[in-house]
């Protein structure tokens, strides 16, 4: 089976890499089709094909208007190009897509679409946005999600049928955790200390609710929180206002330098207030490291397995609660990273997330050959 994994803007690189990979060791012909990653280095392919096909321009400028500009003009001729290139798969399957707007109307034809949801519905959405992510979901033969919580808001808020969407896990990135302590030439880390480390990952954002876990902090002093990631906010106030033993890294952190975070994290602690599902939570997974989520989106069905505790969204209380009992229960710790290897190599593995999709690709396949 030929398989075309699409992200032109390279929006996941950590999880086309371990789609693809997945799929190719399950036996399929597999190739990536992306742009440059502006922002560092990104995993080697393993056995299958990588093809830096969109934006080859404006993924090489290192200013960001300058780059989006520039980005837009190559935009459509470079997805009529793929369009013609598509013709050489058998499935195509879009993670994302640039310009919702006007996307639909360039994408391949005469094979089976797919387009997985990792944002069910845009975030703090513009004007006409729902209205476009709506009207794109109808091209494509089937929308992949990655909770039960996303496959009903798909249906009931959006519209969706029912038999369009189908539920395939997010993988735990194995293939970070992969790497031998001290193998990778990274900096050493920037912060030291003895006390038990809560990490917060990932992009810095509105919605992830760091304010909320600032607020909760207070009063925790026998251990430390790390807050760490680029920010896509201004976080000057919250720098500002940050209780003793919180420390702030906001810059990008390269798939060489995030081991060494997630190994130092005794847990791993996403205040989201609203989410479907996180690759930083699926990166703590792969580490082994208990966890301490919101109760939004598809969080609870993970913390189903035991691997993760939940609090109420919002509540900074409930979060300090939280935070202090773990932190003061090494046992308890350890007992939760257990149950996270569990499911790390069980129902949130990529081999059992390459043979769903697989499934789900030859099921289209052979409904469309049944139209023909």
């Amino acid at each position: 089976m030929r398989v075309h994994i699409v992200d032109p803007s390279a929006y996941t690189p950590p999880y086309d890499h371990a789609l693809s990979s997945a799929l190719a060791a399950a036996g399929a012909q597999v190739e990536l089709q992306t742009s440059h990653f502006a922002y560092g280095a990104v995993a080697p392919a393993e056995n299958y094909t990588r093809r830096e096909r969109f934006y080859p321009l404006a993924s090489r400028i290192p200013r960001p208007r300058a780059r989006q500009a520039l980005k837009l003009a190559e935009h459509v001729p470079n997805m009529l190009a793929y369009r013609r290139a598509a013709r050489s798969a058998d499935v195509v399957h879009f993670q994302w897509v640039t310009v919702p707007h006007l996307d639909g109307h360039l994408l391949p034809t005469g094979r089976p679409l797919l387009l997985t949801a990792h944002d069910v519905m845009p975030r703090e959405p513009r004007t006409g946005q729902l209205k476009a992510q709506r009207a794109l979901y109808e091209h494509f033969d089937a929308i992949v999600v990655h909770s039960q919580h996303g496959a009903q808001r798909l249906v009931e808020e959006l519209g969706v049928g029912a038999e369009r969407v189908h539920t395939i896990p997010h993988g735990a990135f194995a293939h970070m955790a992969a790497q031998p302590p001290g193998a990778a030439l990274a900096p050493a880390l920037p912060f030291h200390t003895d006390k038990p480390v809560a990490l917060c990952f990932g992009l810095m954002r509105p919605y992830k609710g760091i304010d909320l876990l600032l607020e909760a902090w207070e009063g925790i002093s026998d251990a430390e929180l790390w807050i760490v990631g680029r920010p896509r906010m201004d976080i000057s106030a919250l720098q500002a206002s940050a209780p003793p033993g919180v420390r702030v890294l906001a810059r990008f952190i390269s798939e060489e330098e995030l081991p060494s975070y997630f190994r130092r994290a005794d847990l791993l602690v996403l205040p989201y207030r609203e989410i479907d599902q996180s690759g930083v939570l699926f990166t703590g997974l792969a580490f082994n490291k208990p966890l301490l989520l919101s109760d939004v989106g598809g969080f609870p069905e993970v913390a189903a397995t035991g691997a993760a505790r939940t609090f109420p969204a919002g509540d900074a209380v409930a979060l300090h609660n939280e935070l202090q009992a773990l932190l003061a229960d090494p046992a308890e710790l350890a007992q939760m990273a257990e149950r996270a290897r569990a499911a790390a190599d069980g129902p949130y593995s990529w081999k059992s997330v390459a043979a769903s999709t697989l499934a789900l690709y030859e099921t289209l396949i052979a409904n469309r050959a049944a139209r023909a």
